[in-house]
């Protein structure tokens, strides 16, 4: 009799490991690559740079004095830079930003004045007027279809012409006359305009409100629905509307932001210095447009954050005051800014180009 022989199965060995397979999407990028694509990485480095330099160059920049002055004239700059720099992640840059500072700080000093009232009635007076002025400019932009270039162009040369105008017939001059004795004035210098005592420093409360303001853009950016509605009409418009973005309570609602910081930055002119000078505040739009671009944000829209137009803020603080402390002739100012700017473009595009590379 035959046994029956029962074959064992035969057991395959696995196969040797070999290179494990990714794609772009799932491969973990060197920790150089991801940093470079923080839009605030660039201006931090810059502004580093340009603080250890007048370090040497303006030895009172050393001075505790003289940073808090550096701070107080970032700030000033800061305040609007923020809104600016929501705006342009939102695709659009407003050219009226300057000077709606001046016109919210001359209709709350005149109002107060010519007609005897207590300064917050001129104060919340011009607060509407400054976020009527933002949602003008945003309901032109997405009733017209117009560049929004062309729009605030015009709300521009509309206030600059209006300021002047008004100021003359109301005063008969081109400055407002001085508030600093009416009701209420003490109690919103305080608020927009007060200095405190730090180590025998006297600091300027607008470095608190833009610190402050920095950290709350920075929130709502990161950390809510507003924001990412913000980074989706900038990067498109019509994407985003297909997906449900409010489109027009997102373009209008930024313009009214830069009017808030219009507002704001005005209150601290009027009562710092008591009286509003009515052809100020022209050419300052660039300077906070130039310090959102130094900050990382894109012209094109959809990219940047509000950490860096601080940063970018602080880089003009410390070339304008730098080059007092240093001793250099003020008027080479406008060319480190110009030069400040050109620097930050071509790095934003390297960095860009950089960080997606693959």
């Amino acid at each position: 009799m035959s046994m029956a022989r029962h074959a064992e199965p035969a057991v395959s060995a696995p196969p040797a490991p070999g290179p494990r397979q990714t794609d772009g999407r799932t491969s973990r990028r060197p920790l150089a690559f991801r940093l470079l694509a923080r839009p605030e990485v660039g201006v931090f480095l810059g502004a580093a740079a340009v603080y250890v330099f007048f370090l040497f160059a303006a030895p009172p920049v050393r001075e505790a004095s003289s940073m808090a002055n550096i701070l107080y004239q970032s700030s000033t700059i800061g305040i609007m830079a923020l809104p600016v720099a929501l705006l342009m992640i939102g695709g659009e840059f407003d050219l009226s930003a300057g000077v709606a500072v001046i016109t919210s700080a001359l209709t709350a000093s005149m109002l107060s004045y010519q007609l005897t009232m207590n300064v917050w009635v001129g104060v919340v007076v011009a607060l509407l007027v400054s976020l009527g002025i933002g949602a003008f400019n945003g309901w032109m932009l997405v009733r017209t279809g117009l560049p929004s270039f062309l729009v605030t162009l015009g709300t521009f040369l509309i206030l600059q012409g209006v300021n002047l105008a008004v100021t003359r017939l109301v005063t008969g001059d081109v400055a407002t006359d001085g508030i600093s004795d009416m009701d209420g004035f003490s109690q919103a210098k305080s608020l927009f305009a007060s200095t405190f005592d730090v180590g025998g420093v006297q600091v300027k409360i607008t470095i608190v409100w833009w610190l402050v303001f920095a950290a709350l853009a920075t929130w709502v950016l990161l950390r809510t629905r507003y924001g990412n509605w913000i980074f989706a009409v900038g990067g498109n418009k019509e994407s985003a509307r297909a997906v449900g973005v409010p489109v027009t309570f997102t373009k209008i609602s930024l313009f009214m932001l830069v009017g808030f910081g219009a507002w704001f930055v005005g209150m601290h002119q009027l009562f710092t210095f008591n009286t509003v000078q009515s052809g100020e505040g022209v050419g300052q739009e660039l300077i906070y447009i130039a310090a959102a671009v130094i900050g990382g944000c894109l012209l094109t829209g959809g990219y940047g954050s509000a950490i860096g137009p601080v940063f970018g803020a602080f880089m003009f603080g410390m070339v304008q005051q730098g080059i007092v402390y240093a001793g250099w002739n003020p008027d080479w100012f406008k060319a480190f800014l110009g030069v400040m700017l050109l620097g930050a473009v071509l790095i934003n595009l390297w960095v860009q180009r950089t960080a997606t590379r693959r």
